[in-house]
Order: structure tokens, then C-alpha cells, then sequence
């Protein structure tokens, strides 16, 4: 019996990673798919899954597939690569499309944002991935209740104790433990008054934070103001409507990407190692663990890993779809293509690059695993 639940557990885990990768990255080509039809650019391919194709259907002048590797999809636009290229690909295709429809022969601003809409799709499939988790779930917030004060710090100083409940700082209303992290913060050091619930009556401590030092999620020293205090732990819990619960998705998503920018910045900064780059191998193994908590630990992974996606693919290197912006972006500034040469090029610097880092952040995987 133990061993038919590791095999069910296992197969979960193999199911939702599957699942996961291969949806978030058929999201992204729909992105595309969806501003190449908006604009009129002819569509040769649209594909869930690569490899042989499982089942096809022509409708139009699209080829609506199903291939045999779930991991994703693609799309494959006319004229990408140009008329000559085009008819050397395909010189049996019996579909005929205008030059209006070739991708190359459409104004910069258009094929712009038929790229940057891969990497956009994904930042709104998180979007509505935390929204939908946030309308479920509804929103979780810490309870400002003192759980213990430290020796000799202001507030145990000012007659803190166990149990106290902070319900205003000054002028401004006290609803949950950030807005106290916030406040102690914000006052540089200067006289605090707490209003404090304790029991059945309210009372006042004056205190004074004191400069000390804090560590971030990325290891770093940075200076702050404490005052001594630790939460008890309780958590708060808001139900979201409709209209809440998108915008609670909205700011999980900007919270997410902005952290995930910083994350990135540190690396190159050498603040964030090396070695905590991870691929493949890690982020399978991160879902497969989530896949154990149940679906909506799953929705929660894939969100992060849908923005993660869409920031990568932003980033300026050629091959990526930031690569394919930068250069329209001086297309449209300098009114002329980016010479082609100089595109080849940058395109193999690219592919160099990607493979390289691949191989790298599988290196680091596999440490992990003998470790």
C-alpha cells in the first residue's frame, strides 16, 4: 500500500509538472497567436504540444495541431523569415498567402507588439491565477498582537507585554503587523505613541525605536528601526468579492514581478550566488512538491513560474523575444532595419548565451541533488 501511494504520489507530481510547464508556455505562444490573427498575419502553425503531430485541422489557412510532446507549443507565422525563405520551407503547401500577410512586410509597431505579446500573456496569466486564487481564498493578513518583547528593548522599556493588541500608532489606525513594521520604519527614530488594547481597556505607551540592522530575502544589511516585538502568530482572514479579488491579483502579480526584476539585478550585483540559479530540474522539482499540497498550491506555483517566464523572455538578449524588441524598437527609431548581419550575429551570441546558462543552472541543479 505504501508503495502504490510514493507511485500515485510520483505520478501526480510528473502530471502537474506537465501540465504546468506546458501550459504556461502554451500561453505564451497563444499571445502571439492572438496579435499576429488581430493585425491580419497569416498563422502557417498553431500547435499544443511538439513533435509528430497526434491530430491536425485546417481551418482557414491555419493548421490547428496536437503533437505528441506536451511542453508546451508553437507558432508558426508566414513570412518570418522572409518570402525566399518562406517558399523554401514550403514548396508543397497548397496555401497561398499574400505579401500583406507576411509577417517581415508588416510596419515595426505591429510586429512589436505581436512579440511582446508572448511574454505579456504570461504576466496576465498570473494576473488571473492569483485573482482567481485570491476570489477562492480570499486574503490573509498577521494580527498586531504582541507574542513577546525582547529584554531591554523600547517597548519592553515602555511596559509592553504578552498579549497586547496595537490598534493605532499615533493619529493612523492599526489593522494588521505590517503597518507597525511600517510606522516604526518611517518614524527615523523618533517618539512613538502606541495605543494598546489590552483586555478590556485602552492605554498609551510612548517609546522611541532604536537603530538596528535588518536582513533581507537576498542576505544583504540593511539599516532599520526596531522596537523590540515579536507577533503572536494569529492570522486574519478578509473574504474577496469579484471586483476586490482582481485587483488583490494585480498587486500579488506586480509584487511577484518586482521582486523577481530584483532578483535578477542582485544576481548580476553577485549579491544573490550563483549557485542559487536554478532550471529544469529545480522547477520540477518545485511543482512536483506543490503537486502534494493540492491544486491550489499548483495555481500558486505556476503564477510565479508564468512570471518568471514573462520577465526572462523580456530580457534583452537575442533569441528571446526581448532580443526581437530591441531590435524593432531601433527599427522604429532609426527608421530602418537593424542591419541583417548584424541581427545573424547577435542571434548566434544569443544562442550561445542560452545554452550556456541551461547548462549552468542544470549544472547547479544536479549539485543540489548529490549534495
Amino acid at each position: 500500500m505504501e508503495l502504490l501511494r510514493s507511485m500515485l504520489s510520483h505520478w501526480q507530481g510528473a502530471v502537474a509538472v506537465v501540465a504546468v510547464l506546458g501550459g504556461l508556455i502554451f500561453f505564451h505562444e497563444f499571445g502571439h497567436f492572438v496579435f499576429a490573427r488581430l493585425f491580419g498575419i497569416g498563422v502557417r502553425t498553431f500547435s499544443l504540444g511538439f513533435g509528430p503531430r497526434l491530430w491536425s485541422r485546417r481551418r482557414g489557412k491555419t493548421d490547428y495541431c496536437l503533437s505528441l510532446v506536451p511542453l508546451g507549443g508553437y507558432v508558426s507565422l508566414v513570412g518570418q523569415g522572409g518570402m525566399e525563405e518562406e517558399l523554401e520551407k514550403n514548396p508543397d503547401d497548397d496555401r497561398t498567402f499574400d505579401t500583406g500577410e507576411m509577417f517581415l512586410n508588416r510596419p515595426a509597431w505591429q510586429r512589436l507588439l505581436v512579440i511582446a505579446a508572448g511574454p505579456v500573456a504570461n504576466f496576465v496569466l498570473a494576473w488571473l491565477i492569483y485573482a482567481c486564487l485570491a476570489l477562492m481564498q480570499g486574503t490573509s493578513y498577521l494580527l498586531p498582537i504582541v507574542g513577546k518583547t525582547m529584554p531591554d528593548s523600547p517597548a519592553a522599556l515602555a511596559g509592553f507585554a504578552a498579549g497586547d493588541t496595537i490598534i493605532g500608532i499615533n493619529d493612523a489606525a492599526v489593522s494588521e503587523w505590517a503597518q507597525i513594521s511600517q510606522a516604526v520604519n518611517a518614524s527615523a527614530g523618533a517618539m512613538l505613541d502606541m495605543h494598546v488594547r489590552r483586555g478590556d481597556e485602552t492605554i498609551t505607551l510612548r517609546l522611541a525605536p532604536r537603530p538596528a540592522q535588518q536582513t533581507t530575502i537576498f542576505g544583504e544589511k540593511v539599516p532599520a528601526w526596531q522596537i523590540g516585538i515579536v507577533a503572536e502568530g494569529t492570522i486574519g482572514h478578509v473574504p474577496l468579492g469579484p471586483g476586490s479579488a482582481m485587483l488583490q491579483g494585480l498587486r500579488d502579480t506586480w509584487n511577484i514581478t518586482r521582486l523577481t526584476a530584483e532578483s535578477i539585478v542582485k544576481l548580476f550585483q553577485r549579491v544573490v550566488p550563483l549557485d542559487a540559479v536554478g532550471g529544469p530540474i529545480l522547477i520540477a522539482q518545485a511543482v512536483g512538491q506543490q503537486a502534494k499540497g493540492g491544486i491550489l498550491h499548483v495555481l500558486a506555483i505556476a503564477a510565479l513560474i508564468s512570471v518568471n517566464l514573462g520577465l526572462l523572455n523580456l530580457l534583452p538578449i537575442p533569441v528571446l523575444d526581448g532580443g526581437h524588441i530591441a531590435f524593432l524598437t531601433l527599427e522604429m527609431l532609426f527608421r530602418r532595419p537593424v542591419s541583417l548581419t548584424i541581427q545573424d550575429y547577435s542571434a548566434r551570441v544569443g544562442i550561445a548565451l542560452l545554452i550556456g546558462l541551461m547548462l549552468f543552472a542544470t549544472w547547479n541543479d544536479i549539485m543540489r541533488l548529490l549534495s
